[in-house]
């Protein structure tokens, strides 16, 4: 097997005090006893100072030092993972530390016989969300999006455009929910709309899809349910279904699993798009994703190592359905 450390970009968020110092790897030892006295210990407290000032975190910002285990590749040192936050908004680092806390490796450790994206890949649950494209496809685009972002709007109406025309065999899109709610006042309930509205079928989920993003400058908060309500049963959807589904947040539980999922991938923005794993922050051009998933398709053509798995629609226990 063959391993490579990989440098790390540094990040600029914005937290709090340091945490005081604490042994990070608690042995078996006694308390007095040579081996307790032996033992090196991680001085927290130096650790956070250093990275702060190496990354330029403020103190307004947040540091965390969690996940602390041993180094599989260095004897003597510890694989640890750095959070660094402000309100809802975080990344994260990884780094490579000697127990007494003199060295430090910012990197990752690959092993190049299995995807490097398959932490993410794994992270990923696309089976029952909205789907287009070829099942068994060699390459997977998850979107995670927020009805009311404007930056999704536009990268929206790019995918439906250009996507499947694009790659009508190579290629299978799923969406997920991320609605930011402290932006985005009436995003969670679009998000449950459409969540509604897929029980009713896919092809009915993608009306609602386009219509929700076309009809984004006129709704609100106060408006959204008169205006979704009016919309469905003029495009062939069962009103009372959607009213029922709606008014009790019957979906709203699969809205949070997207949301939960969000925040463990790290995504702080919409909307962030994932191909095969490999996170895209931000709204890209068409060209841009086009080719990054043509460098994808050609890769997977011998890798083999990622692609759609969801393989299978999810039928629902909804009143009249076959």
């Amino acid at each position: 097997m063959q391993l490579f450390v990989v440098a790390l970009s540094a990040i600029c968020l914005f937290a709090q005090d340091p945490k005081q110092s604490v042994k990070l790897k608690p042995g078996k030892a006694k308390i007095g006893s040579p081996a307790a006295a032996a033992e090196p210990t991680l001085d927290r407290v130096k650790l956070e100072a250093f990275l702060r000032h190496l990354n330029l975190w403020t103190p307004d910002i947040k540091v965390e030092i969690k996940d602390a285990q041993p180094s599989p590749l260095l004897k003597g040192f510890e694989d640890i993972t750095i959070k660094a936050s402000i309100g809802e908004r975080f990344a994260e680092q990884k780094y490579i530390v000697s127990t007494d806390g003199k060295t430090i490796i910012r990197g990752e450790v690959l092993d190049t016989s299995v995807n490097p994206f398959s932490r993410e890949i794994s992270m990923i649950q696309n089976v029952g969300q909205p789907s287009l494209g070829t099942l068994g496809a060699p390459v997977v685009v998850s979107v995670f999006t927020d009805y009311q972002c404007p930056y999704c709007k536009d990268q929206a109406k790019s995918l439906r455009e250009n996507l499947i025309q694009s790659f009508p065999k190579e290629v299978r899109l799923f969406i997920h929910d991320f609605p930011l709610e402290q932006i985005h006042p009436w995003a969670r309930a679009a998000a449950i709309a459409g969540r509604c509205t897929l029980q009713q079928g896919e092809e009915n989920y993608w009306k609602y899809h386009d219509w929700v993003f076309e009809s984004q400058a006129k709704l609100g908060l106060e408006t959204f349910r008169g205006e979704f309500m009016t919309w469905a049963p003029k495009n062939g959807l069962d009103a009372l279904q959607l009213t029922r589904c709606f008014d009790t947040k019957e979906s709203d539980a699969d809205v949070a699993k997207d949301i939960a999922s969000a925040q463990k991938l790290g995504i702080n923005s919409t909307p962030t798009v994932f191909i095969n794993g490999r996170k895209l922050a931000g709204s890209l051009a068409w060209e841009q994703l086009k080719k990054v998933i043509e460098f994808e398709v050609k890769y997977q053509a011998t890798a083999k190592n990622a692609g759609d798995t969801a393989c299978c629609s999810v039928t629902l226990n909804t009143p009249g359905a076959k």
